[in-house]
Formats: structure tokens, sequence, C-alpha cells
């Protein structure tokens, strides 16, 4: 079944329970807005005790309410895909979630938070919020292409026993790029983690793998939770080649990430380009 929504503003609280196989599709992301009315949350997706399965939701903008934007329960195959959400989104005891395409910002608290969840995060603007994705429980995510900017704190958290794996994604102007907080596993490849207090935050307890990511313009590069950044790092948990170039990007100050055509982020390790976005053209 595919359901069709009209430009509009709708003052709705929206739940889609108990489907498979069901698409939502707006005329056009910033034509299309959910408002809420009065329930904490204005678009679910699933709730206790019914689940959601392979349900495609593209092409809307939601606003938060009651702090929350967008909350996904106990479901499966979940992709949604150019959507604007105002606010958080929340996801628990999910599987195979997709993010994709979607502008998430203006949070109240975190942009992205998921708990016990399997989820992919790929090719989304992630902005002003007090974390910019946070990983909790025995999630597993993996972040890919992503911009995250403008977190009052680290763009990436990851909590408890989760598992995060990062790739290619620009992180910059936040309060901290990635924390791997108490036994939480990772690992960031061919990142861009820039204009930070701490670019990488690691517990004693984690372990994690480092590649080909680029560090610049942080005020501490690495460090270990409980130690100051004069101490000695470890030098096994340094990130095997990572770089410390100026990316390069077009308008950083403008919030764009692209990178330009002069950039020195080319053909690093197995990539093409570092970062979130490649550059605007051909090396000159």
């Amino acid at each position: 079944d595919t359901i069709w929504i009209k430009a509009g503003t709708y003052a709705e609280d929206v739940t889609v329970h108990s489907k498979e196989g069901l698409k939502i599709i707006g005329e056009q992301m910033n034509l299309v807005i959910l408002t809420g009315l009065k329930r904490v949350g204005t678009l679910h997706v699933g709730k206790w005790p019914y689940g959601a399965k392979n349900v495609e939701i593209h092409n809307l903008t939601v606003m938060q309410h009651g702090g929350l934007g967008l909350g996904i329960f106990n479901g499966g195959g979940i992709l949604l895909k150019h959507l604007e959400v105002k606010g958080m989104v929340f996801g628990q005891d999910v599987e195979d979630v997709r993010l994709e395409h979607c502008v998430i910002g203006g949070s109240e608290t975190t942009g992205v938070a998921f708990a016990n969840s399997k989820a992919t995060l790929l090719g989304n603007y992630i902005h002003d919020n007090d974390h910019g994705v946070a990983i909790g429980g025995r999630s597993e995510v993996v972040l890919k292409q992503n911009v995250i900017t403008r977190s009052l704190f680290e763009g990436i958290m990851v909590n408890d026993a989760a598992n995060a794996v990062a790739i290619q994604n620009t992180i910059v102007r936040n309060g901290g790029g990635m924390a791997f907080h108490d036994q939480t596993r990772g690992e960031a490849h061919g990142n861009i983690l820039m204009l930070s207090q701490t670019a990488f935050l690691f517990s004693p307890q984690s372990e994690t793998t480092l590649s080909f990511n680029v560090l610049f313009a942080n005020k501490v590069d690495y460090l270990i939770e409980g130690s100051d950044s004069g101490s000695a790092f470890p030098e096994g948990r340094r990130g095997k080649d990572d770089v410390t170039t100026p990316p390069a990007f077009v308008n950083a100050e403008q919030d764009d990430f692209r990178l330009r055509s002069d950039t020195k982020l080319r053909d690093i390790g197995t990539f093409p380009f570092l970062g979130a976005l490649p550059p605007v053209g051909p090396h000159p």
C-alpha cells in the first residue's frame, strides 16, 4: 500500500503500526509539514506492543512535539528518506532502520539516538543539537557520509556496550568529535574531525580501530577518559595513517563542507576522498 500526502501543514499525531509493506510519500519535503497535536513525538513508527515492518516514509518535514520529532519502536525494515526532522529522532528495539539523505536538527536534546537497535545513517545532515548522534545499549550502528555540525557536545557518542562504525563522515565544529564510553566497540575510517575540543575520546575499556581520519584544528586529537591532555597517549590507540592535512572546504563558515578541487584529501588509502562530500571538481 502507498499513501500519498499533498502539500500542506497537518496538526496531527501520526502513528504507523501493525503494518507491513506500507509506503508514505509526501509531495515534497518542504511542502508537507507534520506539526503534531497532543502526544510527545509527532510521528511514531511502531509502538508497544505492536511493531511495524518494511515501512518507507519519504519527503516530509516533521516538527518536534514535546521534545521528540520521530520515534521508531519495535519494528524492522524501516526506510526514512528525504525527511527533515526539526527535533529528535529516537529508535528503540528496532532492526534494519535506514536514515538516508535526511536533515535532522534543532533538537532540545540529541539529534539521532538509538537504544538496542541496528541502524544505518547515510548521507544525512545533522546539525544544532546537544549530541549529534547517541548510540546506546547493545546497538550496532553504521554511519557513512554524514555531515554532523554545531553539536553542543560530541558529534557521535557511543555508550554502554554499543558498536559504531563511522566511515567518511564530516564532523566539524562540535563540542567533541567521537566519544567511545564504557565497554563500547567501534571503527572510524576516512572521517574528517575538525574544530572540536577533543577529536577522539576513549574509555580505557573501549575497543577501537582507526585509520585515515583527518584531524585538524582540534584542541586535542586523542584522549583517554580520566587523563589530561598533557599525559602520554597509548600509541596503540592512535589511528593508523590518520592525517593532519587541512581539508580545504569550499566554505565551512556557510556550512558548505564540499572539498575544493585543490584538496589534498583525494585518493588516500582505499578512499577516493576523505569526509562526507566529494571534491567539487577534478584536480586543477
